[in-house]
């Protein structure tokens, strides 16, 4: 009555996505190491604006200015960028923010208690207009239509050269 003793071979197989998740634990102290900015932009509406340096000033390999130039303009070019859009951001984010939140709670009711109200008015009644209009395009417009067609047809054009 021994123990057997057995050689397994264990392997453990993980996705990448898995491996990172699984030691995230171990990387965080009291909050994350590293944390991605939240999208403020989920929807992409503004990937237009996506714009840097290399956009807006591209100099050909044909001309080039000095290095110090290019670093010193670039430079400036991120910085006065920064600087008024935070400026004007915070000078105008709230005010317009008030304004479109006002504008679209506006369009919301009207939209909501007004016009899908209307909309659906219309379209419970549409089957009812459907067979009025139809009677009387059967009684009125087709008739007047055959015999224009009828009388039309009866005409013969011939052209005659000189």
């Amino acid at each position: 009555m021994g123990l057997e003793k057995e050689k397994s071979d264990t392997r453990v197989i993980m996705g990448e996505d898995e491996f990172n998740r699984s030691i995230e634990p171990i990387l965080s102290k009291k909050g994350k190491v590293y944390s991605a900015e939240p999208d403020r932009d989920p929807g992409d509406i503004n990937a237009h604006l996506k714009i840097g340096f290399e956009d807006v000033i591209a100099e050909p390999s044909s001309s080039h200015s000095f290095d110090k130039v290019w670093i010193g303009s670039h430079a400036a070019f991120e910085l006065v960028k920064f600087i008024f859009y935070r400026l004007l951001t915070a000078l105008l984010a709230v005010p317009m923010a008030f304004i479109l939140g006002l504008l679209f709670g506006l369009l919301s009711c009207i939209h909501i208690w007004l016009v899908m109200p209307v909309i659906q008015s219309f379209m419970m009644l549409l089957p009812s207009f459907q067979i009025v209009w139809r009677s009387l395009t059967d009684m009125f417009i087709s008739p007047l239509f055959h015999s224009m067609g009828k009388s039309l047809a009866s005409i013969q054009v011939e052209t005659v050269q000189n």
